[in-house]
Parts: structure tokens; sequence; C-alpha cells
């Protein structure tokens, strides 16, 4: 957490803007931001996954944020699109999303453990999104200027148990309806036995795989800079590189 709000800082940090209104998406960003002069304002995801934004901002936020709580929802286009909606025209968002290779190394453990034991895998962790298709989805939401970039953390466990207790601090635990119930004895001890196999290091500790997407997009404006139409640059590519322009 402290590293998704620490990265989501650094991205606020050279935007030129003063934020008079800002939307929390979970909490943790008006709780643990700290951006002069702004109010914030805590909306959620409701059971049927409608944000629940306050009535009283009518002509929409500056600013929204969200920190670790995306991957989570089921409609993850829509929330983008219920996102943007809430923003004033040339409003930001900033969102820290897990995805990319995110607990890869569980993930291939636990379906080798259960492979071996019962001769099937069931889902036990749930899936990430790539970062090239978080940045289509915020295109499909119709954000101006969209970036997603990925920041990886690696984190080295004595033992797997150690990862677990955190999973569970984190409230990172399998929220998936299609899993089977309890891991039996036999395939938790196949699934740490492959784990410690194929993800640990010399040493022994086992690795864990935290990647961040940052998603930044704007709330469509006329005043924001347009890329301009295929074929209407005034010069060749060779030419303002200097160089010679060879036919493939």
């Amino acid at each position: 957490m402290n590293e998704a709000l620490e990265g989501v800082r650094e991205r606020l940090a050279p935007v030129n803007r003063h934020f008079r209104t800002a939307l929390s998406l979970d909490g943790h960003a008006a709780a643990n931001l700290q951006v002069a002069r702004t109010a914030w304002q805590v909306a959620v995801f409701d059971i049927n996954e409608q944000l629940t934004a306050p009535a009283e901002v009518s002509d929409g936020f500056d600013l929204a944020v969200s920190v670790l709580e995306l991957h989570a929802v089921n409609d993850l286009p829509g929330a983008l699109v219920q996102i943007r909606r809430a923003l004033k025209p040339d409003g930001l968002f900033i969102g820290a999303v897990l995805g990319g290779a995110t607990l890869h190394e569980l993930r291939d453990s636990l379906a080798a453990g259960e492979a071996a034991t019962t001769g099937g895998i069931s889902p036990r962790v749930a899936p990430m999104a790539d970062v090239r298709d978080l940045g289509s989805l915020l295109q499909r939401a119709v954000f101006a200027m969209p970036v997603a970039d990925l920041e990886r953390t690696t984190v080295r466990y004595r033992d797997f148990f150690g990862l677990v207790r955190d999973l569970r601090v984190m409230g990172e635990t399998s929220a998936l309806t299609g899993r089977l119930g309890r891991l039996r004895r036999d395939t938790l001890a196949a699934t740490i036995a492959h784990y410690q196999e194929h993800h640990a290091d010399l040493d022994g500790r086992l690795r864990a795989t935290f990647d961040i997407v940052y998603l930044t997009g704007w709330a469509p404006h006329e005043s924001q800079p347009k890329p301009l139409r295929p074929g209407s640059a005034k010069m060749r590519l060779a030419d303002a590189l200097g160089v010679k322009e060879q036919k493939l």
C-alpha cells in the first residue's frame, strides 16, 4: 500500500494544477495523500458496482484517485467509465492497480499442486490484467492522453506461510466465487514443494512478484492537445533526424 501511494504521489507531483475537489475511490487517498488546499470526498463501488459519489459536487471533481482497489472490480471497463463521468472536463484520474505478473509464482504452484493430487485445477488466484490491456481500457473509457506504466516489486519470503499471512493482512486472499473450498493437505504440501523447487532463490527464500500498474487519464476538454491527422506532417522524419532514408 505504501509503495502504491508513493507511486501516486510521484505522478501527481509534476502536475501544475490546483485540485479544488478530489474523489478518493477507496478512502486510502483521502487518508494518506496530502494535496495542498484540496477538499477530499470518499466514494466506493456498491454491491452492484455503481459508484456512489457525493451528490453535493454536481459539476464533477478535479481529481479522482484509486489505490489498489480496482483490480477486484468485476466490470473494470464500466468502473472506468463511471470514474471519467465523475470528473469535470479536464479533470485527472490516477489509479494504482495490481496487474501484470502479480503472484504468478503462487498461481503456478497452486495449479501444479492441485493437478498432481486431484487430477485437475480450479481458479485460486484472480486473473491480472496486462499493462497494455489496461491502457486500452483507459482509451475505451474515453480518457484523454491515457498512460499506463508498470513498476515491479519482488518480495522474498522465508517460507510459504509468510506470503499467506501478508496476503491476509492486505485483504488480498482470493475472492473468486468459482474456487473450491480449502486446499487438501496433500494439495497444500505439493503446492509448497513446487514453489520451493521452481520459485526459490539459492538461499531458499521464496519469490513473490507484485506488479503495480499506474493508470493516468484526463476527462476530455477542448483545450487539451490533440494528435495531428495522419499524413499532415510537413517534414520527413529522415530529414528531421538528419539521416538517409532507406527502403526496407
